[in-house]
């Protein structure tokens, strides 16, 4: 087992919302693969009480520490300091992450217990940093696939199947999707659904195709596109703003037509 620091009488805590499940997320301080894609390349973290957190910064610096407490999905504890012994030695400061469900996603909350006023002071900025930073690892890993989801959004629209639109759209969206432009605004997959088969009524053979990659951070998704008209013309292009829930499905999207 590990031993506690000595008495660390300063704390720093800071909190973010990550729009994941609390499984999704912990999944990062249980592989040393996801920990290093976080802190740098060759830092691990065995996951046990005892075992050895590495991390090994983009810059050459290390820290280490051991893990004092693991509860999985919720909680996290560990000892951390530097090789060099500044701000603090290897194991001299203490780190808690816990893990909450919110509706929409997880609540991580991290206090950082260091015994030096200054050392503490100087990982503020530092952990402001590295969470946002964490929160973005978390968020592309569940959102991977982005574009094949608006791929799979432009296609429902046009299914000429009433059942089969109903059911694409299903598989991606959430039950209560909103859908949004010029000409549209939407709730629940069954208005989509309707929606969409009026509109191949109206603008028969109109499809939109992605072009180029899906740009994603923290659950939001840029896809651009456009509708090809015969002989290479092109009849509409615009951009697709995509959210994205904590399950991976579409939570809602906005159409800007250019």
């Amino acid at each position: 087992m590990s031993s506690l620091p000595p008495r660390l009488e300063n704390r720093l805590d800071r909190s973010v919302f990550i729009l994941a499940k609390p499984d999704t997320v912990f999944a990062f301080f249980q592989d040393s693969a996801r920990w290093s894609s976080w802190w740098g390349a060759g830092s691990t973290i065995d996951p046990r009480p005892g075992g050895r957190v590495y991390v090994r910064y983009p810059n050459a610096v290390e820290a280490s520490g051991e893990v004092v407490e693991i509860s999985a999905p919720h909680r996290i504890v560990f000892t951390y300091g530097y090789a060099s012994g500044q701000p603090v030695g290897p194991g001299e400061s203490l780190v808690t992450i816990t893990l909450a469900n919110e509706a929409a996603g997880t609540r991580l909350t991290l206090t950082h217990e260091l015994a030096d006023e200054a050392a503490r002071d100087q990982h503020i900025q530092g952990w402001r940093y590295q969470l946002s930073v964490f929160a973005n690892l978390v968020s592309n890993e569940l959102h991977a696939n982005a574009a094949q989801l608006a791929d799979a959004w432009f296609a429902a629209w046009a299914e000429p199947d009433d059942a089969k639109r109903h059911a694409a759209f299903e598989a991606i969206a959430v039950s209560d999707v909103r859908f949004g432009d010029r000409y549209s605004m939407l709730e629940g997959v069954e208005e989509v659904t309707l929606h969409a088969g009026a509109a191949q009524k109206f603008m028969p053979g109109m499809t939109l195709r992605r072009e180029g990659d899906a740009r994603h951070c923290l659950g939001t998704a840029l896809v651009n596109w456009t509708v090809p008209g015969p002989e290479g013309t092109l009849l509409a292009q615009g951009t697709n703003v995509f959210t994205l829930g904590a399950d991976g499905k579409i939570t809602a999207v906005v159409g800007m037509w250019q």
